[in-house]
């Protein structure tokens, strides 16, 4: 009997490529290839790659470079490049990278086993000609769903896999494989975004906006609960819009209670929040649904009112703080972070200290702050007032402590509080690390807890903080807490 083909995926940038590499998984399982976790040990490595700021696309590079170094000492045979870089640049990516011996763009992905096959058979798979992909779907939302199905959507595969991929009891599987057996998950909400902010290039390779329908978010929730996971993060480009183009705008709203409701499922959060789209029913169920953390991933990049018209977006310091006011006045202890980018073209002083104004007033639990840097094909990337290098990366140094500053703060304001704690690693040496509601997956920080006992991966625990490190907590679990997740491991 031949041996088995293998394959190993390796994925870079957002929570939205890692559903797409356990798409990919899926697919390539089904059809008879062996998942490996090591390219080296990999007849194929394929790199899913991010395209979205200079930094992401240099690491999407070097991922693909180091790669290719197996092939000379390794089992690795082929190095391909998938995921948004690859269907960005297409062939320019594939003339100015020889080492990849294949570059596939969204398109290829349902036949991802026979391209792989025939790059590893010494084939050739050219390389795609990039397109703007908003152009794929008709420009009125009400009418794109009848001809998605036409259009290649990562993430929005059909619900099933053939027999024997799926369990044999519960829920069929959606057309995904998991690559690890972390108790958190991101679910795809919808794909692609109608938004035109300046600075921003991922609609053209993304593609217009497109909602996922609420029986396969169900589905794929029930199934990820079979497999283990107790908490799942909702993902899109924007999760505020969602619901739009299948005539309903508040869907989110309704189908929110129903996935967190799903057997297992400890807890359901809702990243990539628009402000300007945030509605009062949103708030309402997002601070007061059981199960659904009080979380806002809120996208407000700037607070300075001409900054932001020239970024194509809306708001300014006094109503993005309002909007926080509202938040904590319904939940508290409810958790925001958001990023923010300095240094954008025309911004002056007075621009700066208005986003100071707001970071000082806003109290976010986690803040991320990007220095501005042009991205081809985008509006900004054609302004005139463009700063100089060293003024955008004195910018980005000063914001950056700032940021620093605050977020310490604001863990400090949490020392007291009682949290709900998903418990992540537990490990002799290390000690017990898991995740309270104001915090997402590897960008918000993390609690350590200061007692195991009777602690495993996927627990959740109720602890009171009694410290902070920098934006870190430390926590003590509560004895009945404790005692029940012991009673729960039996």
């Amino acid at each position: 009997m031949p041996e088995r083909r293998t394959v190993a995926l390796v994925t870079l940038g957002c929570a939205r490529n890692e559903v797409d590499s356990e798409e990919l998984a899926g697919r390539l399982e089904a059809d008879g290839w062996q998942l490996v976790e090591d390219a080296a040990d990999a007849d194929v490595a394929v790199v899913n790659t991010c395209g979205f700021v200079e930094a992401a696309k240099k690491d999407s590079v070097d991922a693909l470079l180091e790669a290719n170094d197996l092939k000379d000492h390794g089992r690795t045979q082929a190095v391909v490049a998938v995921g948004c870089m690859a269907e960005r640049y297409g062939k320019e990516l594939a003339e100015a990278l020889p080492e990849a011996d294949g570059v596939l763009g969204f398109d290829d992905y349902a036949d991802i086993s026979d391209r792989l096959q025939t790059i590893l058979s010494g084939g050739i798979h050219a390389a795609h000609t990039p397109r703007d992909r908003r152009k794929l779907l008709p420009i009125s939302p009400a009418e794109r769903q009848e001809t998605a199905a036409t259009v290649a959507l990562p993430g929005h595969g059909p619900a099933d896999l053939p027999e024997g991929v799926a369990p044999a009891s519960g829920p069929r599987a959606p057309l995904r494989r998991r690559l690890d057996g972390s108790a958190v998950a991101s679910v795809k909400l919808a794909s692609g975004c109608d938004r035109r902010c300046s600075f921003c290039a991922i609609p053209s390779f993304r593609g217009s906006f497109i909602s996922r329908r609420p029986s396969d978010v169900l589905n794929e929730t029930r199934w990820l609960a079979e497999q283990g996971v107790k908490e799942i993060m909702l993902v899109s480009e924007n999760n505020t819009s969602y619901g739009k183009d299948l005539g309903d705008i508040r869907l989110l709203e309704s189908l929110l209670p129903e996935l967190a409701e799903v057997d297992g499922i400890e807890r359901v959060r809702v990243s990539y929040l628009q402000p300007a789209e945030m509605r009062p029913g949103l708030i309402d169920v997002l601070t007061s649904t059981p199960k659904v953390a009080p979380y806002f991933d809120l996208s407000f990049q700037h607070s300075a009112p001409g900054v932001l018209r020239a970024m194509r977006r809306f708001g300014d310091t006094d109503r993005f703080l309002e909007l926080l006011d509202t938040i904590r006045g319904k939940a508290p202890e409810a958790g925001v972070r958001s990023n923010f980018i300095v240094g954008f073209p025309g911004e002056t002083e007075s621009d700066l200290a208005e986003l100071e104004r707001f970071l000082n007033g806003a109290r976010l639990d986690a803040i991320g702050v990007f220095g501005y840097s042009d991205e081809e094909g985008t509006e900004a990337a054609t302004y005139d007032n463009k700063l100089d290098e060293d003024v955008v990366a004195e910018r980005l140094a000063h914001i950056s402590r700032l940021a620093e500053e605050l977020v310490s703060q604001r863990a400090e304001e949490r020392v007291g509080e009682t949290v709900r704690v998903l418990v992540e690693s537990v490990d002799e040496e290390e000690g017990v690390y898991g995740r309270a509601a104001h915090q997402a997956p590897e960008t918000d920080g993390q609690v350590l807890l200061t007692s195991g006992v009777g602690l495993s991966v996927g627990r959740m625990v109720e602890a009171k903080v009694v410290a902070t490190e920098g934006v870190d907590l430390v926590a003590e679990p509560l004895t009945g807490s404790l005692a029940c997740s012991e009673e729960a491991g039996r």
